[in-house]
């Protein structure tokens, strides 16, 4: 995998503003923040999609993105907030490196917006793809 401006925070090359930091995660905010509060939490593990990701790196990003949350929430004072990540350049991916953003929305209406167009699952079609996603893990 190619290094990633990730890869240099994590080692120390870029600065960033710390929120939490272990031997396997690393949070900082975003530079390009939806809204004042933007976290972005990382696994130190380089792998670009979460699918890659080892299932340590994972149980540990899923270990303290609840913390992360919980600080957001106290420190932003948010009536809401949005754990987003993308997988690939197709779902809106920008770096190549798994990264969970933590979006704080404000009272004021900062934060994510998100259009979504719902389908409806057919039965016997849901059955069979049930099927082969769980035949794939």
């Amino acid at each position: 995998m190619a290094d990633t401006i990730f890869g240099k925070i994590i080692r120390g090359e870029i600065p960033c503003h710390r929120v939490y930091e272990d031997a396997q995660v690393l949070a900082f905010l975003d530079i390009f923040p939806l809204a004042p509060g933007h976290t972005l939490v990382i696994p130190k593990e380089a792998k670009a999609t979460l699918g890659e990701l080892s299932d340590e790196s994972a149980a540990a990003i899923g270990r303290v993105l609840p913390r992360v949350c919980r600080g957001v929430e106290r420190a932003t004072g948010c009536v809401g907030y949005n754990v987003l990540q993308n997988n690939g350049s197709a779902a809106h991916q920008v770096v190549m490196h798994v990264h969970f953003h933590v979006i704080p929305k404000l009272a004021d209406g900062r934060g994510l917006g998100i259009g979504w167009e719902a389908g409806k699952l057919d039965g016997a079609a849901g059955a069979e793809l049930a099927k082969r996603i769980a035949e794939g893990m």
